[in-house]
């Protein structure tokens, strides 16, 4: 019974005797508790503060798009745990257990300084938004501290032949954390009050730090033979001269920058957008996160199975890109239809585009890299498209406000009365961005006579694969 349980597990062939399916698992409850901050910081909240609370979109854009832009930070994160001397003998644990107290940290702050913006006192709401900006830095700081030591935790933890199909459980669990908690969090919000959107957020402080407390338990070995010391660290200029030099590589950046901006532009309005214009609860819209990663993982399923059996990453990429396409129209014309039937469709769609073009990209980058440098391009990846994303967002927020303004003051014409025209527009953009991309793509796309590419593995994995 135990072998035909193993046997239908999906990834229970990343377990070793040194790394035990049972302990994989465990350790695989960090990326959960990700996945559930990730709901509360783009999906619950945003639509909270910008429909029931009244904040404007655009200083909600601003604090998702902080976390966001600093996210390259997380590979000098990474080099840091690699080089860690501690009297402990540990070099990621340290790091993921500050990571989930910043976290811990902002999650607490959140509740006080929504509430002081909520009042609109005269005086205080300044100090609300600043509370609230530091309360996101903090949560998204410590969120990618965390992943970004966990996984580097994992890949210590697990053989060489192992460590792709570990990796991707572990992306896959992130997945699965967005939906379950998305699913939780949308029940609990059912029936919206600020105090339940307080108790929802304490106890998400509290559930994200148990279970990644939990993750690390005994995980890392203590090793006797790593202490203090002044040895100097080789910087990252070399590494990053001999990426800069990899032929394509600029170019594949791009075209992942105005991909990622494509499908990350609409993160901040996702939700106001079913609360606004179709008058959906704060419970049914915080569903809708779970919808979009639903679709995220059918995307990487499908990517899996056509990279296992050696398809184009490019090609793969450009039919994410493509997919956008009626996804985001599915999105525009659920307002004029009235329907969230069309609106949660077009969603799943974005949601499937997404996943395909994230990781054939990501594909794509760690295939052009020399052997010893897939950290550092797993940096640069992370980088563009961290700062692509937040940029977007932060640009969406500021775009749909200022639609919307121009419509009161009666510029534009009674075609944009509607209280779904800013969040058009910006799909609109959405849409121009995805041919920008598919144009900055083509180029790289090269037939097998041209640019043969390598034999598949066996099984498909990621190296390094980020949230």
């Amino acid at each position: 019974m135990g072998r035909f349980f193993m046997a239908i597990m999906p990834f229970s062939d990343a377990a070793t005797i040194e790394l035990p399916f049972g302990r994989l698992m465990r350790l695989s409850l960090f990326q959960v508790s990700v996945g559930i901050t990730l709901v509360l910081l783009g999906g619950t909240l945003n639509r909270v503060m910008a429909v029931e609370l009244g904040i404007p979109v655009s200083l909600i854009a601003i604090a998702l798009a902080v976390p966001l832009v600093a996210a390259p930070a997380r590979a000098l994160i990474g080099h840091k745990s690699d080089t860690h001397r501690s009297y402990l003998g540990w070099r990621r644990v340290p790091y993921i257990w500050m990571g989930a107290l910043v976290q811990f940290g902002g999650l607490a702050l959140m509740p006080i300084s929504l509430l002081i913006i909520s009042e609109a006192k005269p005086g205080t709401v300044i100090y609300g938004e600043a509370g609230m900006m530091l309360a996101f830095l903090m949560t998204g700081f410590g969120l990618l501290t965390v992943q970004t030591t966990g996984l580097a935790l994992a890949t210590d933890l697990a053989s060489e032949e192992k460590r792709p199909r570990v990796v991707a459980m572990l992306y896959t669990m992130l997945l699965v954390g967005m939906i379950l908690g998305s699913l939780a969090i949308g029940r609990l919000l059912g029936e919206f009050s600020p105090l339940r959107l307080i108790e929802v957020l304490k106890g998400s402080a509290l559930v994200t730090i148990g279970l990644t407390v939990i993750a690390i338990w005994k995980q890392e070995p203590r090793r006797r033979d790593i202490a203090p010391s002044a040895e100097p660290k080789e910087p990252f200029r070399i590494a990053l001269r001999a990426l800069r030099q990899q032929k394509g590589l600029n170019r594949l950046l791009v075209a992942l920058a105005i991909g990622t901006a494509a499908f990350g532009m609409q993160d901040v309005l996702l939700e106001p957008y079913g609360g606004v214009v179709l008058h959906m609860s704060v419970g049914s819209t915080t569903l809708l996160t779970a919808l979009y990663a639903s679709g995220s993982l059918i995307g990487y399923l499908i990517a899996a199975k056509l990279m296992g059996k050696g398809g184009n990453p490019y090609v793969v990429a450009g039919v994410g890109l493509m997919l956008g396409l009626p996804g985001f129209a599915s999105v525009i014309m659920a307002a004029p239809f009235d329907s969230i039937v069309v609106f949660s469709l077009g969603i799943v769609v974005i949601g499937l585009g997404s996943g395909l073009f994230a990781v054939s990209m990501l594909i794509a980058a760690m295939g052009m890299v020399s052997a010893g440098r897939g950290g550092i391009a797993l940096g640069a990846w992370s980088a563009v498209q961290a700062m692509a994303l937040g940029l977007s967002v932060a640009f969406g927020g500021f775009l749909r406000d200022s639609i919307v303004g121009l419509a009161d003051a009666h510029w534009l014409g009674a075609a944009f009365a509607s209280p779904a025209s800013g969040y058009s527009v910006v799909y609109l953009v959405e849409i121009i961005l995805v041919f920008a991309a598919l144009a900055s793509l083509g180029p790289l796309v090269k037939p097998q006579r041209i640019e043969p590419r390598a034999k598949p593995p066996a099984r498909f994995g990621l190296a390094d694969l980020p949230n």
